[in-house]
This record gives structure tokens, sequence and C-alpha cells, in this order.
């Protein structure tokens, strides 16, 4: 293969969440620049949560060399109305704020869970239009997940519908492979996805076939993801990466595993259960481990 066409072949980086991780900010920030990432995905906690305040968590992170892949999450955005619409857009203002406060250029959005929000996807549209105009001043592009126990968008199908309908320039999809998984969505569908629009994607597993209730998912969701590769769904998350690759998607691909066991274990035995996943998609799913610029060195 040539350095070309491996360059092309090549994810242009993996990172990891924040969340997956045991320990102190800084201690997950220098597990994973040890083991060789290059991004880190952080959650609002990660700042307001730290003992030392928000500045010394953008500190921390500034001094890891990581680049934020960005910033997570704004639930129950979209759909509301009176009041619940208002208090929901000063939440979004502050999170934007601590976005910026990163130099993140990205603010991860999940579809609604809130039985009191509107079912009408143009109602959907018009807010997450809002938040990406309330984002545009700062930089900021919004990516819109689709939950895979959302009240009405539940699979990333929807939520590009939704996007399209809103039709804001800083606004795209963020895909997450559990949800797709979980929601049983064809991986083919994401053949007729706009890549550019695609603005994030996230990579776990789950070790059993099927979730067949909104409860099995969220309980899978939160508590048992592991690492691709480690899962049932190698398979399809292969097909998964490959389409995104045959569309030229060329964003980042970050490892979101929520797993309470890996809570329990010593940090660096998961930073290296991370690692092995991402040699494994760049060296056995893509078939090259041609470095380029801005692509984790996992090798080094």
């Amino acid at each position: 293969m040539s350095a070309a066409l491996a360059a092309r072949l090549v994810p242009a980086a993996f990172g990891m969440d924040t969340i997956t991780l045991p320990g102190t900010l800084e201690a997950k920030l220098e597990a994973m620049q040890r083991a060789g990432f290059g991004q880190v995905m952080l959650k609002a906690n990660d700042l307001v949560g730290h003992p030392g305040g928000v500045e010394a968590a953008v500190r921390a992170v500034k001094a890891s060399g990581l680049r934020v892949t960005g910033f997570q999450v704004l639930r129950d955005f979209e759909g509301l109305s009176g009041h619940l619409h208002d208090y929901k857009v000063e939440v979004a203002k502050s999170m934007l704020e601590l976005c910026a406060t990163l130099e993140s250029g990205l603010l991860l959005v999940c579809s609604s869970t809130s039985v009191h929000a509107s079912s009408d996807l143009d109602h959907l549209a018009a807010d997450l239009r809002k938040l990406a105009m309330l984002a545009l001043p700062l930089g900021i592009k919004i990516a819109y997940e689709a939950l895979s126990w959302g009240r009405v968008v539940n699979q990333f199908t929807t939520a590009w519908d939704v996007v399209c309908r809103a039709d804001a320039p800083n606004l795209g999809l963020g895909i997450d492979s559990f949800h797709i998984f979980a929601a049983g969505t064809p991986i083919e569908e994401i053949d007729y996805i706009d890549p550019e629009k695609i603005l994030l994607v996230q990579l776990s597993d789950f070790m059993w076939q099927e979730t067949k209730t909104f409860a099995e998912r969220i309980a899978t969701a939160r508590t048992f993801r592991v690492f691709p590769g480690e899962g049932v769904h190698s398979q399809q998350l292969v097909d998964l990466v490959l389409r995104l690759h045959a569309l030229r998607y060329t964003g980042d691909y970050s490892f979101e595993v929520f797993n309470e066991d890996y809570l329990q274990m010593p940090l660096p035995n998961v930073v290296q259960q991370a690692k092995r996943s991402a040699l494994w998609l760049a060296d056995d799913v893509l078939r090259s481990s041609v470095p380029f610029p801005n692509s984790l060195r996992l090798r080094a």
C-alpha cells in the first residue's frame, strides 16, 4: 500500500473520553499522553468539579499537550417551550462558555429524552438551529447525537433528518457506534450522510447481541460498554469504520466507553486496553499504521 493511500485511510486521530477512566483529571491526561493518544474528549464535570476550579482544569488540559476533541454533554435541550426552553438556553450558554474557555471547537448535544419535549421534528430543528447560532460567534460546532433511548430521535437517521431541517452551517452529527448497534439501525444508512456534516465519531461495543428495551440500553450504555474489538459487534464496527472511510470522513474518533469495571481497575491497565483497540483499528481494520499530521503515534 502506498504512503499516500495509507494516509488517506488512517483516521485523523484516535482519542479517549475522560469518562472512561478512573482517577483525577491530571492522571487521566498523563496516562492518555503516555499511551500515545493525541486528543481528549472532556465532560463538564472535568472543569466545574475540579478541586482547583475551572482555571486549574483548563491549565492541566493545556499542559498535557492533548488536543481537545470536544466538550460534552448538553442534554434534553430541543423541543421545549416557555420557561423550560428559557432555562435550557441559559444552561447551553454556560456550556458554550466552558467550551470556549477550553478552546474546544465542538459541543456534543444528545437527543432529548424529556416527556415535556415536542415530537415535531421542525420544532426540534428550530431549537438546534438557535443553539448553533449561539455557538457560531464562538467558533463552536454543534454535534447532535441520537441516543438509542431518545424519546423521538433515537436513531442517527432521524437525527440526520433534524440536522438537515435545521440547515445551520455549524450543526452536524455526532455518530456513536453503541447507539447504532443498540437501536439496530442498518449501518448502510451511513452512506447517505454528507461526510462534511459528521463532526465526531465515538466508538465502543458491548457484550451481548441486542438490547430490546430502552431500560436495557440505558443500563448497558452507562455501565458495561467495552472497547472496540472486545465486544460481540466487532464485524459491525469494522463495517461502520470502513464505510466512514469510503465516504472520506477525516474527522475525529474517540473511545467513549462507560464501564463500571474499568473504573475499579488501575488506570494504566485501562489505557493499555484502549491502546490495543486503537492499534487493532489502525493496523488490522485500516491495514495501515502510517502516521500523518495530527494522527497519534501509538507505536512511538
